[in-house]
């Protein structure tokens, strides 16, 4: 496990020396160059470099033992560098937007020598880090994050590419906003989904795959089980489900009795997908018994 894990932040690592010469080279080619194109693919390149070193500072500390004071670890870590990665790719999407609309107000000369070969440079070393991180993209929300700033990059440099010879071969300068509307546009599309994933996990809202009336209903059949209230069910992080909620017991019985419902309890949990719960018994309890406590 351990090796995996070191495994898994030196393609990080990598990927953010990759990305650093990218974002570099292509700034400097958008300021000499004066394309927007490729200026706003250096912007989203050096938001590849950012989102990587969350990604990486997150990694990190997601396998730190939990302590006295960090009972829970560093668990969200994780999650907490998913919002942050695809909250910065809206916002880029949205400054692109705006520049864009700038840019076909004010249209202007641009080499397409230059946006060509430097958008085959972001091309080919963006390819190298998907490859490199693709792998652990399907196991973590927050490499995942990551993977989508290089991906959705890859493609961009892929259509500033296509109109660098648009520009220069047929004079279309025009192209240039066309492309960095399109590219904004997908950076929205493509990071919503993580973006409200990992808000709702930090919001401790209910899994959509979590159907609370059914579970009410399994467990109140149990014999034994007067009724279920003062439910709670969230994400630790994308992966561990919490349930807590109090029962109340027909009858005054002793501890080891309560264990045989506790087991069958367990039981309807587990096959809905929640293997960590915490449940309260109670007697003759006088309080709110609505299954959600306000």
């Amino acid at each position: 496990m351990a090796h995996h894990h070191e495994h898994n932040t030196k393609n990080i690592g990598i990927t953010i020396l990759l990305n650093t010469v990218i974002t570099v080279a292509q700034i400097i080619g958008g300021i000499i160059s004066g394309s927007m194109a490729l200026l706003s693919d250096a912007m989203h390149n050096f938001s590849d470099v950012l989102a990587l070193i969350i990604s990486y500072i997150a990694k990190k500390l997601s396998v730190k033992e939990n302590t006295l004071n960090r009972t829970f670890g560093y668990k969200r870590a994780e999650i907490l560098a998913a919002f942050i990665n695809s909250a910065t790719l809206i916002i880029i999407a949205v400054i692109l937007i705006v520049k864009s609309i700038e840019r076909f107000a004010n249209p202007q000369d641009i080499p397409g020598n230059i946006v060509i070969y430097l958008a085959a440079l972001s091309i080919l070393l963006n390819g190298l880090s998907v490859l490199l991180i693709k792998k652990d993209s399907k196991k973590s929300m927050n490499i995942r994050s990551a993977y989508l700033h290089l991906f959705t990059d890859m493609l961009t440099s892929i259509a500033v590419l296509v109109g660098g010879f648009f520009i220069k071969y047929l004079g279309w300068n025009w192209i240039d906003g066309v492309l960095s509307l399109s590219i904004a546009a997908y950076l929205i599309y493509s990071s919503w989904e993580i973006f409200t994933d990992s808000l709702k996990i930090m919001m401790q809202f209910t899994p959509e795959d979590i159907d609370i009336k059914k579970i009410v209903s399994k467990i109140n059949k149990i014999e034994g089980v007067k009724n279920i209230h003062h439910i709670h069910v969230w994400k630790l992080d994308e992966h561990q489900i919490i349930f807590e909620a109090h029962i109340d017991v027909n009858n005054d019985i002793h501890v080891s009795q309560f264990e045989k419902i506790l087991l069958l309890i367990n039981n309807i949990l587990i096959k809905s997908g929640i293997h960590h719960s915490n449940i309260q018994p109670e007697y003759n309890i006088v309080d709110n018994k609505d299954i959600i406590n306000n």
